[in-house]
This record gives structure tokens, sequence and C-alpha cells, in this order.
């Protein structure tokens, strides 16, 4: 079988961002950037399915400017055996990454395809199920657990009264949540080893599909700065302070 894994490249999540001058997003000048957290649980998901004999091929897929292959290469390290670019503009709406990402699977056909439930930059949580519905496969979001059987695939998901578990024909979707493994560091032999490692690059119009944006930002502006506390007395100072300043009671 054949693991389809998405990589988005994002700020790294230990960075500190702040508004551009033109108020059109975020400044990214001198900031690392990493895999998206998600997306890197996806990658050690899809690895180790193919290390319990699952799988027999990883592939990680990107979808940006040219410098996505500073993460493919990462994926490639952790244990892809390759990567696809489709090399376009960074910072595609869900709909455009999803559009793209069915393509590419309609190219590759693989017999399941792995993405981390969000991106810490949109928080969108929109790729996988946009995907989903384009492809017309099963899906299992916020997956905690994963087990392929026989022509199928058995996803524990978290859901807001607990667990649920659902069979899913395969080919299907995944996405997958913070609880589903501990990503593992790729090792200095193997980050050798994954420069050698194929790396196609796609240019965006190799699949003829409009990828036009339907939102326009109007502007980013950064959160008010927070007012600092009041220490009150005693309770009688509270409530006098919550109906006359704050003005909540």
């Amino acid at each position: 079988m054949k693991i389809l894994v998405a990589v988005k490249r994002v700020v790294d999540y230990n960075m500190k961002v702040s508004v551009n001058s033109s108020q059109t997003g975020i400044d990214t000048s001198n900031l690392k950037m990493s895999i998206n957290p998600f997306c890197e649980i996806a990658v050690e998901e899809a690895v180790r399915l193919k290390e319990k004999g699952i799988a027999d091929e990883v592939i990680a897929v990107s979808i940006g400017s040219s410098a996505c292959q500073e993460q493919l290469r990462t994926a490639l390290a952790l244990g892809a055996d390759r990567g696809i670019l489709v090399e376009t503009q960074d910072g595609l709406e869900s709909l455009a990454v999803a559009k793209l990402l069915a393509a590419v699977m309609k190219q590759e056909q693989p017999g399941l395809v792995i993405l981390g439930k969000q991106a810490i930059d949109s928080d969108a949580n929109q790729t996988g199920q946009m995907l989903a519905a384009l492809s017309g496969l099963a899906q299992g979001t916020f997956a905690s657990e994963v087990s392929v059987q026989d022509g199928s695939v058995e996803v524990t998901r978290e859901v807001d009264g607990g667990l649920q578990t659902l069979s899913l024909t395969l080919p299907a979707i995944i996405t997958t949540d913070l609880r589903l493994n501990e990503p593992r560091y790729a090792s200095l032999p193997n980050i050798m080893k994954a420069k050698k490692k194929t790396l196609d690059i796609l240019p965006g119009d190799h699949f003829d599909i409009d990828i036009r944006p339907r939102l326009k930002t109007l502007a980013v502006e950064a959160p008010a700065p927070r007012k600092g506390g009041v220490r009150v007395s005693n309770v009688d100072e509270l409530v006098a302070k919550l109906k006359t300043e704050a003005k909540v009671i």
C-alpha cells in the first residue's frame, strides 16, 4: 500500500510573530520555519505503518513556494521515501490546497492519505474534510489511534463526548490529532540520506486547476495589549469595582 502524507511549511511554534508594516499578514523575515506539528504527527504515523509492513511507500507532498523543499527534506529524513512539491505561491486557501492534493492523489493512487488536522498558522481545520469531499473517500478526522486491517482502517477519533471509533474502507483519508503519536527526531545519518532521495517539483499549473483566492484579507492587526490587573483587599471592594468600573454586574 502507498501512503500519501501532506506537509505544510509554517512558522516554528517557538517563534514570536508580529504583524508586518503593511498590515497584510505576519512578518516572516528572520523567523525559523518548520513542518506544521500536526503534519509531523502524520508523517510519523505513515512511517510507523511502513515499519509494520502495512505500507510499501510513504510519499510526502507539499504545496507552496520552493522554500517548502526544506520541510519535505525533513519529512524524508523522518522516514518518507520520496517527496512531491507542487510549486505555487504560499498562503493558498484550504480549497485550493485540497484541489491540488486531490490531483496528486489521482496521479499517485495511494491507499491511504494522512494529513494534520489543522495548521498552526491558519487553524482552519478544513483541508482534510474538503479533500475527502472532492475525492469521494471516507474520512476519519481527529484520529488518536489508527489500525489498518485487510481493506479497511479503524480510526479512534476524539469528539466532545469522548472517543468514537470508525471503520473506513480503503482508500481513505485521516487527519491526525496530538495524541496519535510522538514524532521521532531525524538522526544525522537519515538527514544525509534524505538529500539523495527523490523530490519531484511540479509547477502550479501542471494540473490546470483554478486556485484563485475566494477571500480577500482587508487588514491584519495585532490584538490590543492587555491591561494590568488590580489587587483588591476584600470582596466588597471587588463587587464595587465590578459594578462601577467594569460594569459587568
